[in-house]
């Protein structure tokens, strides 16, 4: 398997773990990164010092390719900057705000810069930005998603028509015949977010892993557009913002409701009641946990039997 996005990457697969805040530490990207994919650390969830910890680990544990996802949103920013460029960081993916902040900053230190969109006015902002490559997130995707809800089979054939870089489709994707799917609309690559959560090496809590392969179609709904659109698994939490709207609810409802560290409650810390739990409608056909390098395994292997099959049709 070769493409212009494999030799951008230097990895064996065009299979990219998604940075999930919670779930992708050290141990998940490195062992991601030496089963042929690209692994990625999610920087949103952490404290300066606590991402330094988790590259270095890294480093130690893989001598392949790896990244850094800093959604923009969050504080620290310049701190989690310098600290990917002290240590050496050669990828790095950028989401949730404009890419022209900090693009160029990243490029000048030849940092290769991916950014996250779901829309193609926001894939064309980022491609002018300069960055090397874009993710294009469908409205499947767990987490933090896009207002417009534009589905994974949509957007995907909508960008490629539009950019001229790399691009990685995300949102829905955990299998190998999805991934030639999305590569047959016009994808380089896919970003895998969901089926890594339910990874012996993502740091996300075994409750919440258990929870993910136990869901059913219809488990997880896309709320909280007031503050940021979020696809989340229903539980107590879920249903009290639900409450929130039938009662007519504000901003500031919302915003005193949610909280601090809701998301961490949840999925690192394993309150399967109170706790907001991020993930994918693709949960519904998650059935089982396993290490990291059969997930990729599985799918090259189901990529190449699919495919191997499609051309007879």
């Amino acid at each position: 398997m070769q493409n212009r996005l494999i030799e951008l990457f230097d990895i064996q697969y065009p299979i990219i773990q998604g940075g999930m805040i919670w779930a992708s530490g050290w141990r998940l990207a490195s062992a991601v990164s030496n089963a042929g994919g690209l692994g990625v650390i999610g920087a949103g969830s952490m404290y300066p010092e606590v991402l330094r910890e988790h590259i270095i680990k890294c480093q130690k544990a893989t001598d392949k390719s790896f990244a850094v996802n800093i959604p923009m949103l969050y504080p620290d920013l310049d701190q989690l900057m310098n600290i990917v460029i002290e240590l050496g960081v050669k990828i790095v993916f950028t989401s949730a705000g404009n890419p022209k902040t900090w693009t160029s900053f990243l490029k000048e230190r030849g940092i290769i810069v991916v950014h996250v969109v779901s829309s193609v006015k926001f894939a064309l902002k980022a491609q002018e930005a300069g960055v090397d490559a874009i993710v294009a997130e469908g409205f499947e995707a767990g987490g933090h998603n896009g207002r417009d809800e534009t589905t994974t089979l949509t957007l995907i054939p909508s960008v490629k028509e539009k950019i001229k870089i790399p691009l990685i489709a995300a949102g829905g994707i955990a299998t190998g015949n999805a991934m030639l799917a999305v590569m047959i609309l016009g994808a380089d690559g896919v970003q895998v977010g969901s089926r890594f959560v339910a990874s012996t090496e993502a740091s996300s809590h075994q409750s919440f892993k258990d929870s993910v392969v136990a869901a059913k179609e219809g488990d997880t709904h896309l709320t909280l557009k007031e503050l940021a659109p979020v696809r989340l698994l229903k539980n107590k939490f879920y249903e009290d913002i639900q409450a929130k709207y039938v009662a007519g609810t504000t901003k500031e409802d919302l915003i005193t409701l949610l909280g601090r560290a809701r998301a961490k409650r949840g999925m690192f810390e394993g309150d399967m009641e109170e706790g907001e739990l991020e993930i994918g409608q693709v949960s519904a056909i998650i059935h089982d946990i396993k290490p990291a390098k059969n997930i990729i395994e599985d799918m090259v292997q189901e990529y190449n039997t699919v495919k191997a099959r499609v051309s007879t049709l």
